[in-house]
């Protein structure tokens, strides 16, 4: 039996609302997806949300529009995805990266003993789905020592008066911190709608607005809207009305707003996330971690707390002893019985673009003790509980 890894949740329904996006002549930005940046914004209980066409971009462009450029730091974990860090690049910035804890989230001590005058932003990542300790991370930007080190550069950054809590919630739609939702837990909260995600637009990602009070959200909504195209004062909607042909330029934007193709796929994945996606996913992990938390052999995830609750993204078991070496065996040999795994993630400073830049692992080790023995399984909706059993019951065969 082949037990594929993730694929992405694509039903009839799915179908016909994308067919009617492309019967309607309307294919780019347009109503459909100013719908589902609503739709998100209701959903996570934010002040406004930007649609776009990845979640790295949404990273940049909310870097960009910060002010982060030549000169500044963004704190990052050690453990996440390059996207995390080549924003901060791509801004001209560096990257400093820090150890994380073992439930695979950035440490708070590590991120208040990295902080400098240089530093504008701290990127928690919510690996696997599971939401960093906001509290603590805001405890550590309100700080009045903390606030005296920070050197406003522009405008908003004066605004703000501190360092910016930008959250990489690629993995975490859903998943609730205090009772509340990610997506309101930061400043700002980017999202990532890729095939492998649990509400797929097949590519894609939006940008969650929940800034303090003094700020404006609406401008600063229209703003992400006008830099995520060119810079252009109107979008192809916008041009469609009589007489509305002529347009500006009012910056050096980029270009990754998101279709309404894309739209229609997350406007039917959302209104059915939190009665039927997000349930499966749970009754999955459920399952792995009562097969798994009596057996010695491995170490299970932390996914539920009294404060916290995961979006049952990655179940990322640990195998308790087990080297790179071993891990990789095991992977190698699930594959040879039809069962993909994966790992989530390497850590950046074990990767080539990386460790020209001069990171070393070595100063990361509980980020390398997480990934040499981490292997993530197979968990989306079409998962059945007999392939949930085989994929139990093959692991522990081969261990």
């Amino acid at each position: 039996m082949k037990i594929p890894f993730s694929p992405p949740h694509i039903d009839e329904k799915i179908i016909a609302e994308v067919a009617d996006a492309l019967r309607s002549g309307w294919i780019t930005t347009g109503q459909r997806t100013k719908l589902f940046e609503q739709k998100i914004a209701d959903y996570c209980n934010c002040k406004r949300v930007v649609c776009v066409n990845s979640a790295t971009a949404g990273l940049e462009l909310t870097l960009h529009w910060f002010g982060i450029g030549v000169g500044d730091e963004v704190i990052i974990p050690a453990y996440t995805y390059t996207a995390t860090a080549a924003a901060i690049i791509h801004c001209g910035a560096k990257p400093v990266m820090v150890d994380v804890n073992e439930d695979f989230l950035i440490n708070v001590e590590n991120v208040k003993k990295a902080i400098t005058s240089n530093t504008k932003a701290v990127i928690p990542v919510d690996i696997a789905g599971f939401p960093c300790d906001y509290d603590k991370l805001f405890e550590i930007a309100n700080d009045d020592n903390i606030k005296k080190l920070f050197k406003p550069k522009n405008r908003e950054q004066e605004q703000l008066g501190r360092i910016l809590i930008l959250s990489d919630a690629a993995h975490s739609l859903g998943a609730t911190f205090l009772e509340k939702k990610s997506g309101s837990l930061a400043d700002i909260t980017v999202f990532s709608f890729h095939a492998v995600k649990n509400l797929t637009t097949a590519e894609g990602g939006a940008i969650s607005i929940n800034l303090p009070a003094n700020f404006d959200c609406d401008k600063i909504y229209n703003e992400l809207c006008v830099n995520s195209l060119h810079g252009q004062t109107k979008d192809a909607l916008a041009k469609t009305k009589a007489g509305g042909w002529r347009y500006d330029v009012s910056t050096i934007g980029y270009k990754c707003n998101m279709t309404d193709i894309a739209a229609a796929m997350g406007l039917v994945e959302l209104e059915r996330y939190d009665s039927l996606i997000l349930p499966r996913r749970k009754e999955i992990f459920d399952r792995y971690h009562a097969a798994f938390i009596n057996d010695d052999r491995f170490i299970c995830p932390i996914f539920e707390t009294s404060t916290k609750k995961t979006s049952y993204h990655v179940y990322a078991l640990r195998i308790k002893n087990a080297s790179e070496n071993d891990r990789d065996r095991i992977i190698q040999q699930m594959a040879e019985l039809g069962i993909a795994t994966n790992v989530h993630f390497i850590p950046l400073p074990l990767l080539s673009a990386y460790k020209k830049l001069g990171y070393k692992i070595e100063h990361y080790p509980i980020a390398y003790n997480l990934f040499s023995n981490e292997i993530s399984l197979p968990v989306y909706f079409n998962l059945t509980n007999e392939q949930v059993d085989i994929v139990i019951q093959a692991l522990r065969n081969l261990l």
